[in-house]
């Protein structure tokens, strides 16, 4: 950005003055939360631009190089012209590659309103400055220390003039020109290398251990030789009793003038660490899709009858999540991964009652009536936008609590766009090229690297979010191997002419097209309506590659049947209520026992129901031990009734019931006769139905009118719910029709404020109201009628807030005065009454 002025700007206020509305539109979609609320003027923008809230927030948003800049500019001298900066950044060498990269840099922190000023005076934002330069408390993420200036702050002039003349400089009158001296001397790359080739072995030792930093170190009241040879010339400088530091001056001449051991200028590239057939991935990706949905299926069908209780304090237990996740036969955190997402995608939640349990949504049932490939793209769509951060269940918040399944504490701002980000990078490789997990973290530590990191510190939140990014994408089946799919191009928005070109590049080991120059998906999230269209395309794509949902299954001789594949949902759930599930995979098998019959026979079902369905839908005879299963427990269910007395069972073969009453395992249930074929309990009826079921009967419930029980599972649903909003990470980016509206009322309210008046007297201080009687308010309006002049007026809504305005006066009449709003751009009326006060303009 050029200044369109002939002056350099003075301050930020000035800086953003002179720029143009496009560069004002970048800053603030680069940084909403300049408009939240909608600054009055550009003064306003720039005092709010330079908040320590504000400020934090853009450096963290900042890539390596442009924060690694703006690192440099810190320890500059202030301001610095664009040659200092660029020696701080290239080193006295002057490397290539950040010569090159750095006029972008410099770019984005213009843009970003963190630098201001022409190439000969930069500035960094006096917020900025205070974050990233060195002191004792907060040290430089450069590793550089204070100036000679700053470490001589406190030193007494007698001792600074000590140091000048060991250092064989001439002696000064004052301090301040002794500083000055001392500081050209270690400037000067000549005659510092003159000097430290003087120095002991041991003291350039010293200093070699000190100049990337901490430059901080501990001596004693007595240092060593070596030590005090670095002292007496202010290589070291005293900082504290005990503690010295190395000069800033010092270790940029160590360091060759690089402020930083490694500038980053390119980010790293992301390349293929293994190629698979696109066909493979998409076929590998689409297969876990079914997967995902069978699995996610499978757990709101264990919790229809009403899921786990809610903790007092919110979310799963423990417990419940083990039960949860071997109904699943799958590990803890993965069944927390896939009770989160259905929570995200609104097909459960919480029921809202007394005795609060978890329960399928209303919208789980709808979920399931839609084709297997709609029902996916819910769930990567739900999964692409959650806050939710199921990797985090298990670990601790801030007050040393666990994180539970479900519970509070989960929500990262940052998932959403790491998530996008991770697969973006993935889609800027070709079709079927996997990277490596260590090749995605590096090239996002160095797009968003943590403020001050240190390459062994802990991993950051990012890196966790990036790793489990990837784990998701492959259990969801956004990717196949490793590799994005088609299907996953697609959720993203990458369109078909994209897709076609990511397919056919080539794959080979000999590719080494950096990632940002391939086909991707959009760099930015979509919104909402882009979202339900990629979702569209995304579930188009991976329709055809899902298998067709079969209508028959494979009888076998021991007493099981195979599911070749996935069946129709009438088939699989009466087929569930008749057999239980023994194996999953490519094929289900599903095992008939006495306890599954009888379990259909509760239902409803009649023997004669169950021959007739296994006969229609198995592509086999039924065998006959299946058949004899089914008429045996049939012949004997409901031979025995269950009723309520507490409980009774009554029989038509008394002979039946005296064999139930010697059985030594009936003795809990503390049976006696009533009658030849009624015994009674005080055990309640269902203690009473598991118990005889347990000894090997068959008994049937019936109601108070003698009537046999169907025992169907009753579906419990929440009442309507809807799903969990993610957070969001700060003010959402403002659209093209509020941003325009936004700079046109600051371009308005700028004008107001800084339109020249003529002098009146006692002129208003900046940022006051014109304050005006109401006899000289209407005189000078009818004026500017008569004279077609403008007019700087105070003005006082009706909800009482108060703004200034450049107004065109056209009639006055009635106590109002209708005149064209320049702030406004449009003709407007005001009441006089509300006018505080009225100034000319000068010509």
């Amino acid at each position: 950005m050029s200044p369109e002025a002939n002056s350099a700007p003075r301050s930020l206020a000035e800086s953003l003055r002179m720029r143009d509305d496009a560069s004002l539109a970048a800053l603030l979609r680069s940084r909403p939360d300049l408009i939240t609320p909608v600054p009055t003027d550009l003064t306003q923008l720039a005092t709010r631009a330079g908040t320590r809230a504000s400020v934090l927030r853009a450096l963290e948003r900042l890539d390596r190089l442009a924060l690694q800049t703006a690192e440099a500019l810190a320890v500059a001298p202030d301001p610095a012209s664009y040659g200092t900066l660029l020696g701080l950044m290239a080193g006295d060498a002057g490397d290539a590659a950040v010569a090159a990269a750095l006029p972008r840099a410099v770019a984005v922190l213009r843009e970003q309103a963190l630098v201001w000023g022409d190439d000969d005076r930069l500035r960094l934002v006096r917020t900025a400055q205070e974050v990233l330069a060195p002191s004792a408390q907060h040290p430089s993420p450069t590793g550089l220390g204070p100036s000679v200036q700053e470490a001589t702050s406190g030193m007494s002039p007698g001792r600074i003039q000590e140091i000048v003349a060991c250092a064989g400089l001439p002696s000064t009158h004052d301090s301040v020109s002794a500083v000055t001296a001392l500081t050209a001397l270690f400037s000067d790359r000549r005659k510092m290398a003159k000097l430290l080739a003087q120095a002991p072995d041991a003291s350039r030792e010293v200093l070699s251990r000190l100049v990337w930093g901490p430059p901080y170190g501990q001596v004693t009241p007595e240092p060593a030789a070596h030590l005090r040879w670095l002292l007496d010339r202010g290589l070291l400088l005293p900082t504290a009793p005990g503690t010295v530091v190395l000069p800033r001056e010092v270790a940029l001449h160590l360091r060759e003038g690089r402020a930083h051991r490694a500038p980053e200028p390119r980010p790293p590239a992301v390349e293929p660490a293994a190629t698979h057939g696109a066909q493979v991935v998409d076929a590998t990706a689409a297969a876990q899709a079914y997967t995902a949905l069978a699995t996610v299926e499978e757990l709101l069908k264990d919790w229809d009858e009403g899921g786990p209780a809610v903790l007092r304090a919110g979310g799963l237990s423990v417990r419940d999540l083990k039960r949860t996740a071997v109904a699943l036969d799958v590990s803890e955190p993965v069944a927390a991964f896939w009770i989160e997402l259905a929570y995200a995608a609104g097909l459960l939640a919480s029921d809202g009652e007394a005795d609060e349990r978890y329960a399928a949504t209303p919208a789980h049932d709808e979920w399931l009536e839609q084709p297997p490939a709609e029902r996916w793209a819910l769930l990567a769509r739900a999964w692409l936008t959650a806050t939710r951060t199921p990797g985090l269940i298990g670990g601790r918040d801030a007050k040393d609590r666990t994180l539970s399944t479900l519970g509070p504490g989960l929500d990262r701002s940052a998932a959403p766009e790491v998530r996008h980000r991770v697969l973006t990078l993935l889609a800027g490789l070709p079709a079927g090229a996997a990277p490596a997990a260590q090749a995605i973290l590096a090239r996002l530590r160095w797009e968003r690297p943590l403020r001050g990191a240190r390459p062994d510190d802990e991993e950051d939140l990012r890196s966790r979010l990036a790793r489990w990014t990837l784990s998701e994408a492959e259990l969801l089946g956004i990717t196949g191997r490793g590799a994005l799919s088609a299907h996953g191009r697609a959720l993203l928005g990458a369109t078909a002419a994209e897709q076609a070109a990511a397919g056919t590049e080539s794959a080979g080991p000999g590719d080494k097209l950096p990632v940002h120059h391939r086909p991707a998906a959009p760099a930015e999230p979509l919104t909402a309506a882009e979202q339900a269209v990629a979702a569209g395309a995304a579930a188009r794509l991976l329709a055809p590659l899902l298998p067709e949902p079969l209508d028959h299954v494979l009888l076998q001789a021991d007493l099981t049947a195979v599911a070749p594949g996935p069946l129709r949902r009438p088939l699989a759930e009466t087929l569930g209520v008749l057999a239980d599930v023994e194996s999953k995979g490519g094929a289900t098998v599903y095992r008939f026992t006495p306890a599954s019959v009888r379990r259909a026979l509760d239902a409803g079902r009649a023997a004669t129901d169950l021959h007739a369905f296994l006969t229609a839908h198995s592509r086999t005879p039924v065998p006959q031990p299946l058949a004899y299963l089914i008429d045996d427990v049939a012949r004997r269910h409901g031979h025995l009734r269950v009723g309520a007395a507490s409980a009774y069972v009554r029989c038509d073969d008394d002979a039946l019931l005296n064999e139930i009453l010697a059985d030594k395992r009936s003795a809990a249930l503390r049976l006696r006769r009533l009658a030849p074929t009624v015994l009674a309990t005080q055990a309640d009826p269902a203690t009473l139905l598991e118990g005889l079921r347990a000894m090997g009967y068959a008994p049937a419930a019936e109601s108070a009118e003698g009537d046999v029980l169907i025992a169907r599972a009753h579906a419990h649903r929440t009442p309507p719910r809807t799903a969990p909003e993610p957070v969001p990470d700060g003010p959402p980016p403002p659209d093209a029709t509020r941003l325009t509206a936004a700079i046109r009322a600051i371009r308005a309210g700028d004008l107001a404020a800084t339109a020249p008046r003529k002098a009146t007297g006692a002129a208003p201080a900046r940022g006051e109201l014109p304050r005006t009687g109401s006899a000289d308010t209407l005189a000078t309006v009818q004026a500017a009628v008569l004279t077609g002049g403008a007019l700087w007026i105070g003005y006082v809504n009706a909800e009482g807030s108060a703004s200034q305005r450049v107004i065109a006066p056209i009639r006055v009449e009635g106590g109002f005065v209708t005149a064209y709003d320049h702030t406004a751009d449009e003709v407007r009326t005001y009441p006089l009454h509300r006018i505080t006060g009225v100034a000319e303009l000068e010509d």
